[in-house]
């Protein structure tokens, strides 16, 4: 590690310290916003975002971790990074020969959150890695795969494999198998994975079964595809590099681009059809047809890459809300009244099981949405946005104690909009910061704690999209001078005909005249 910090490019070491802020890592010095308060007496944690800190700071926080299991997944942050370079070069090396499908590896490996998502611990004896031997051979192949995984909330905190289905391009079922998760189950979750403990009763195919499996349907380069691929191939505890994940191929036609849309609202909009009605348990096998349709939609039919934005019904009652969290636990629910004004009622969550220790969230439920929205207006702090796209403030308050903390208020809906997610799932999101957690309840739910990368990431591509457009005007404009100096050209011409042509007619005109006059000399 000492050797790569020694040259490591500052993008990589920016998503090293995303992946440590995602995870709620600590080093010798804290966390990522800690480290900054005691390495930074100037700007302090005011200044969060990775990117517009320099090489000097990002290295001295990764030095401060000592960790074995900590180093290792670093490493594997840069391993990442590397493979994601690597076939990204062969590809971009040959774009005459790239097909679609090795399009679509390349638009997946070159996202930014890519990196962060797919930084498995894969260094762990459980896992399994797949190697691309013959690069050559193995990069080009366009066989694909589609996936789709259910797990259940086992009594550990942790999630367990309990179905995984398969489908090659012509939708045949490659593997169909409920998993035995070989652990004491908390939560099957059947409303969603639609697997019940009944189901698993006498079931004795493992983890270890279904790797074994894959190993023989991923060689030679296999493509697999999935929607947010990186959760199931953490279930699966499958390290593949070649992947397609349909939620960074396709993308809400604003908002964030780290807001990735549902499966669901996906299928509505580029196959037209719903892959489950609200409220009804997801198919596993329904998922990972859906995947592989919407990628041959792209590779045979060229659709577009994003979708409309999607607005639903915000219930009045959550509207007159706002969400308090990453709130730490050194502040006593009681005094969260003098922090923010107004009247309302304090609801405190519930952390789940996987929830960090040291932080927790809360609900200000006031008596309608304006009076939340007179609230939030008064608040003072830095306004920004979650990944979602939806308005919140960092503010400073002091406790009691003397102590200064901060903490995030965050409006339920986006502004001139009602699109609204689950403020549960919002709520597990916030608290399970680090837990890598499958959301599948119709709208995928993003980590809220980057707002500053969201921020950042959402200025370059609205500059990138801005220079694009004026590239086109300027192209635009070039061709309508150059028709208009040929139309200028033509005019000439024809004005130059006209005038020839009216010079070849004055001597007929005076040849006629004097006929006339000599016809009149006659007469007399």
């Amino acid at each position: 590690m000492e050797d790569f910090l020694a040259t490591a490019e500052k993008k990589v070491l920016v998503e090293i310290v995303k992946v440590a802020q995602k995870r709620g890592m600590k080093g010798s010095k804290g966390d990522w916003k800690q480290f900054l308060t005691s390495y930074d007496k100037k700007f302090g944690s005011s200044l969060s975002d990775p990117g517009k800190r320099s090489t000097d700071v990002l290295t001295s926080f990764v030095r401060s971790f000592d960790n074995q299991d900590d180093l290792q997944l670093f490493a594997r942050v840069v391993e990442c990074n590397s493979n994601r370079q690597g076939v990204a070069q062969f590809l971009n090396n040959s774009p005459a020969n790239e097909s679609q499908e090795q399009k679509l590896v390349r638009v997946t490996l070159e996202h930014p959150q890519y990196p962060i998502d797919y930084a498995f611990p894969s260094h762990n004896q459980d896992w399994v890695v797949t190697k691309l031997k013959k690069k050559s051979k193995e990069m080009i192949s366009n066989v694909m795969l589609a996936v789709d995984c259910e797990m259940v909330l086992c009594e550990d905190g942790t999630e367990a494999l309990v179905r995984v289905c398969v489908v090659d391009r012509n939708l045949e079922v490659k593997l169909d198998e409920l998993v035995n998760p070989d652990k004491e189950v908390a939560d099957y979750r059947t409303e969603i994975t639609g697997v019940a403990a009944s189901e698993l009763a006498g079931v004795t195919c493992t983890l270890a079964d279904i790797q074994k499996s894959f190993k023989k349907l991923l060689s030679d380069g296999t493509i697999l595809i999935g929607h947010s691929l990186c959760n199931d191939l953490q279930a699966l505890k499958i390290d593949h590099k070649m992947v397609i994940d349909t939620a960074y191929v396709f993308r809400y036609s604003d908002g964030p681009i780290y807001r990735k849309p549902s499966l669901n609202n996906l299928c509505k909009a580029v196959l037209g059809y719903e892959v489950r009605k609200k409220g009804s348990p997801h198919n596993c096998l329904d998922d990972a047809c859906a995947a592989m349709k919407l990628v041959l939609a792209k590779v045979e039919r060229e659709v577009g890459d994003t979708i409309p934005s999607v607005q639903e019904d915000v219930p009045e009652i959550n509207t007159a809300k706002l969400l308090l969290h990453r709130i730490p636990r050194t502040v006593p629910s009681n005094e969260l009244h003098k922090a923010i004004p107004g009247n309302f009622t304090l609801e405190v969550k519930k952390p789940s099981i996987k929830a960090k220790g040291d932080i927790y969230s809360a609900f200000a439920t006031f008596k309608n949405e304006q009076e939340a929205q007179l609230a939030y207006e008064k608040l003072k702090g830095t306004q920004e946005e979650d990944s979602t796209g939806k308005p919140q403030k960092l503010i400073e308050f002091k406790v009691s104690t003397g102590v200064i903390t901060d903490f995030y208020v965050r409006k339920m809906a986006h502004n001139g909009s009602l699109d609204q997610v689950s403020s549960k799932r919002a709520l597990e999101v916030e608290e399970n910061t680090g837990a890598n957690k499958k959301q599948k309840t119709g709208q995928t739910i993003e980590d809220e704690t980057m707002p500053d990368l969201d921020h950042c990431c959402d200025h370059l591509k609205e500059i990138e999209r801005l220079k694009e457009e004026q590239e086109k005007l300027l192209k635009q404009c070039s061709d309508q001078l150059k028709d208009i100096e040929g139309l200028k050209q033509e005019i000439k011409n024809r004005e130059y005909e006209i005038s020839m042509l009216k010079k070849s007619q004055v001597p007929e005109e005076q040849e006629k005249r004097l006929h006339k006059k000599k016809d009149k000399k006659k007469r007399k």
